[in-house]
């Protein structure tokens, strides 16, 4: 965290403060081919910062600034999404009263602890944006909805108050059930009432409907509104399946690290396997929505649909055809085979290539639309993963060793530890 938090720090302070700053950094990008009446051209374009067009380096330097903030935005948003997927598969287990899963509830719950932090800080950065100390929402910006007729058209919706209050009842909605439901888990050791059990059985079930609703309401809001003129009908469905994959990883990532401690006798390979069948299966479900988002934007031709793509097949190749194979290709051959899904250390193999390549994923959803062509993975994107990842790894084992491991009293206690 204190690296990160330092390399985060320095990515502020190094971003450039002036167009004068980008055009000398064009000029040697050019290797000095940029003239002297080009330079003097340039500055008198970008001073004139009313044009509708505005200058080439004053486009780069907006995009140069928002770079630490994009970095810290996506890491941000992916962890705290990805502890909000394991939450959802937790409350399925409950909705759907499964009996191999118990066993594993401590681990989810504990990984589900990141939520109400993740959440603080991911609000705290929209605030930051409503007060327009970055370029993230453009939406945000006075200036640019005055001379934009796409965008003055959706500010029924796209505004800032109601933004806000919409990420407050998400967060606060998602956070406050999960609170109830993992206290009346807690509860449940010492008290072997079957009332509590029920009550996690509804609660996970209004928990399932509201996240079902918000979720796909959220994606627009923090993640599709940043190409403000773009819109899917099947985003919602793509960051769920994002999400959810990421969250499952990191339950079996977590499970095979206390096993290999001796935390989790009463964990078996079985357990292991079955977060193994999610994982692959989940894998082959959010490029089956990747695919179908992509194909039909592709066969329709519409340039205010394809130009979402257009901009990322262009200017992020790597990445966007990098997480696709890190997302399909690596974990369906790994794991097809069902004996590889009970050995550790494929699982702990093939789990940080999909949390690497969901990373990539959200990183070339919000990137393009912050920092355009200027991108890079450099020090503000290590630093913010550094920073958020130590930040989510203390607070979820934190969160689990303050827990019996073992949770007492529930009904399907037995059935999961002789689940095979």
């Amino acid at each position: 965290m204190i690296v990160g938090a330092v390399g985060l720090i320095y990515s502020f302070i190094d971003a450039p403060s002036s167009v004068e700053e980008v055009q000398e950094m064009l000029a040697a990008e050019h290797h000095g081919d940029v003239d002297a009446s080009q330079t003097a051209s340039a500055a008198d374009a970008a001073q004139a910062k009313n044009d509708h067009e505005g200058s080439h380096a004053d486009h780069v330097l907006t995009q140069l600034k928002n770079k630490p903030w994009t970095a810290i935005y996506t890491s941000t948003l992916f962890f705290f999404l990805l502890a909000l997927g394991a939450f959802a598969f937790y409350t399925i287990q409950h909705a759907s009263q499964a009996g191999w899963s118990p066993v594993l509830f401590r681990v989810m719950e504990g990984i589900s602890q990141y939520m109400l932090p993740g959440g603080i800080i991911l609000f705290v950065l929209f605030v930051f944006s409503a007060f327009n100390m970055n370029q993230i929402f453009i939406w945000m910006d006075p200036d640019i909805v005055a001379n934009d007729p796409v965008i003055a058209a959706k500010t029924g919706y796209l505004n800032v108050p109601f933004f806000l209050i919409r990420a407050i009842i998400y967060i606060g909605g998602w956070v406050l059930l999960s609170k109830m439901i993992i206290g009346n888990s807690r509860k449940l050791d010492n008290t072997p009432d079957m009332k509590l059990h029920k009550k996690n059985f509804k609660l996970s079930a209004i928990f399932l409907v509201f996240f079902i609703v918000t979720e796909s309401m959220m994606s627009w809001d923090w993640i599709m509104s940043i190409d403000t003129h773009w819109f899917s009908t099947l985003f919602g469905w793509y960051v769920f399946a994002s999400m959810f994959v990421a969250g499952i990883t990191a339950i079996a990532l977590v499970t095979v690290y206390l096993k290999k401690l001796g935390y989790l006798d009463f964990v078996h390979s079985s357990h292991i396997h079955d977060l193994a069948k999610y994982m692959f299966a989940f894998s082959i479900f959010w490029t089956y929505l990747w695919f179908s988002q992509f194909l039909l934007i592709w066969y329709s031709n519409i340039p205010e649909e394809v130009t979402y793509y257009a901009a990322r097949i262009q200017d992020y190749q790597l990445p966007f055809f990098g997480m696709l194979a890190l997302n399909f290709i690596f974990p369906t051959l790994i794991l097809m085979n069902s004996d590889f899904k009970r050995i550790n250390w494929i699982v702990i193999f093939s789990g940080i290539i999909i949390l690497v390549g969901h990373y990539l994923n959200f990183y070339v959803m919000i990137s393009p639309g912050t920092v355009g062509a200027s991108w890079f993975i450099g020090i503000p994107e290590i630093s913010s993963i550094l920073l958020i990842a130590g930040l989510f790894i203390f607070v979820v084992f934190n969160a689990i060793g303050k827990v019996n491991l073992l949770p007492k009293n529930n009904p399907f206690l037995k059935e999961s530890k002789d689940f095979h």
